[in-house]
């Protein structure tokens, strides 16, 4: 069985993300989503919250070979633990790969596990940074959040 591993901090979870996660459901059997904690980041939304959240959106989405999980340690220790072959990456942009190169390396290295990039597409232009940003100064986000994260976001930043 081919099982990829997602892994983000998912602060909150964007239409980008769920691009990503959609055309890993086609690479293969079994998707992970891995809700993890980047211990360079302070988390905006509680990580749990986030994870019930991200389940919602793909019951929505009909994503029956995605499940989700939390963690807190390394992305690779985690996608181990869960059988994963594969770690998958969602890619912006050049900086995006640049970053991301870096990182497969060290992953690969430590783990054996060869990464898999996505590219966000039409949603390359989403972060979830920006996404709080425009939230902050009264935008309307609704084309770049899913509605399930959308009424946490709201909730928690209003």
């Amino acid at each position: 069985m081919k099982i990829g591993f997602y892994a983000g901090s998912f602060d909150p979870f964007t239409n980008g993300h769920l691009h990503v996660i959609a055309k890993s459901a086609e690479l293969f059997d079994k998707v992970i989503v891995g809700v993890g904690v980047n211990s360079n980041k302070k988390r905006r939304f509680d990580k749990e919250l986030m994870k019930n959240a991200i389940e919602q959106v793909l019951i929505r989405e009909k994503l029956d070979n995605v499940t989700v999980v939390s963690y807190d340690k390394l992305s690779v220790d985690a996608a181990l633990d869960h059988s994963a072959k594969f770690l998958v990456r969602g890619i912006r942009n050049g900086m995006d790969y640049e970053s991301e190169e870096n990182m497969a390396a060290i992953n690969e290295e430590l783990s054996g596990l060869d990464t898999i990039y996505i590219r966000a597409g039409s949603l390359g232009n989403i972060s979830s940074s920006m996404v709080i940003e425009l939230l902050k100064n009264d935008k309307d986000v609704s084309k770049y959040l899913p509605k399930e994260v959308l009424n946490i976001v709201k909730s928690t930043i209003i």
